[in-house]
């Protein structure tokens, strides 16, 4: 038996309820990243086979993990670990940088890249005078083709002259341009996901998504970048360590 299906096992002799230490040992699995981000699970009969447990305990187990957002079913295709980030709040790293350090293949999927005039919103945070322009860049942020958030950027035309030639790195392009972001303010809030929000991450209208706000600032103390990043919360766990 492989050693990550013996690892499952629950202990006969334990008075915690079977299918409770298969979803504790699973869990555990997959935060040591025992089974990866994106794997399929084996069906209910062979997880169940495998460790000698019945399909219940298997399929009770699978559930109360769904639950947790540890694992995600796809209709027709079976069940899948969850890809999760856990974002420390302290530290200002672009999403592909972000999504490469913890194994994940990151890619975007374009949904806008223009310029245009500055909105009032633009005008007040980039410190714009009216009529002024920015490049505006929309898009989908994806880990392992899973679209994890759907991102709204806004910049001084100054700064990305020409949007079309934004790599898969934003913060990149702007270090190249010796305009980094060096630090940043953001605020976070809850709310339910549009029509349209929805259908681009396949998520059902109204789902509860967490909507960052962040205002970028290059070393000379310039805001420079506009961005609203909608997160699903299953994929997405932000930590912050407190000090006294």
């Amino acid at each position: 038996m492989e050693t990550r299906w013996s690892a499952l096992m629950p202990d006969v002799r334990n008075v915690t309820p079977l299918y409770l230490q298969l979803a504790r040992n699973l869990a555990t699995a997959i935060h040591c990243g025992v089974w990866s981000a994106g794997e399929a699970l084996p069906s209910e009969r062979t997880l169940s086979d495998a460790i000698g447990v019945s399909r219940i305990t298997a399929r009770k187990a699978i559930e109360l993990l769904v639950e947790q957002g540890l694992i995600r079913r796809a209709r027709g295709a079976g069940s899948f670990i969850t890809p999760r980030v856990e974002d420390p709040l302290s530290r200002l790293t672009g999403f592909t940088k972000k999504m490469e350090q913890r194994g994940f293949r990151p890619d975007s999927v374009w949904l806008e890249r223009e310029i245009r005039s500055a909105n009032r919103e633009e005008v007040v945070h980039l410190g714009l005078s009216p009529g002024a322009s920015v490049a505006s860049l929309r898009r989908l942020r994806r880990a392992d083709g899973i679209v994890m958030a759907v991102e709204h950027s806004a910049l001084p035309a100054s700064i990305v002259p020409d949007p079309q030639a934004l790599g898969l790195s934003l913060y990149s392009y702007l270090e190249q341009r010796g305009m980094a972001v060096v630090r940043a303010l953001q605020h976070f809030r809850a709310v339910n996901a549009t029509s349209e929000i929805a259908g681009l991450m396949d998520i059902e209208p109204r789902t509860a998504l967490l909507v960052i706000t962040r205002i970028g600032y290059s070393a000379d103390q310039r805001a420079i970048e506009l961005t609203d990043t909608y997160c699903r919360d299953d994929y997405y766990d932000f930590v912050a360590e407190l000090r006294q």
